[in-house]
């Protein structure tokens, strides 16, 4: 009922910038919190950044100051502006929305199909 369509990953250079977009569709009464995660190869999943309904962020050490989560209620989609990459930024970025379905008023939690961020030079 509810997907998730990344978009804006790709290569880039240390020290560049990449911006996310996760949008959803369906049959969404409202978003809750809305969310990227990230999963490098041989690692487990963390948590990079979320942004709750009323627009707090919050981030992990890791990218706090060089990445800034945003949202746009009106098209229902959560960015990520990546700036001064790093290598260890490197892996798929999964993007997760949470929060309520039309008709009988449902919680649904959603993600996104994962988008590949490789920084090398």
């Amino acid at each position: 009922q509810v997907q998730l369509v990344e978009s804006g990953g790709g290569l880039v250079q240390p020290g560049g910038s990449l911006r996310l977009s996760c949008a959803a569709s369906g049959s969404i009464y409202s978003i809750n919190t809305m969310g990227w995660y990230r999963q490098a190869l041989g690692k487990q999943r963390e948590l990079v950044a979320t942004i709750t309904g009323n627009g707090s962020p919050n981030y992990a050490d890791s990218v706090k100051g060089r990445f800034t989560i945003s949202r746009d209620n009106a098209k229902n989609t959560v960015y990520l502006q990546m700036n001064s990459l790093k290598p260890e930024d490197t892996a798929v970025y999964y993007c997760n929305v949470d929060g309520l379905l039309y008709g009988l008023g449902s919680t649904f939690t959603s993600w996104g199909q994962g988008t590949q961020v490789t920084v090398s030079s």
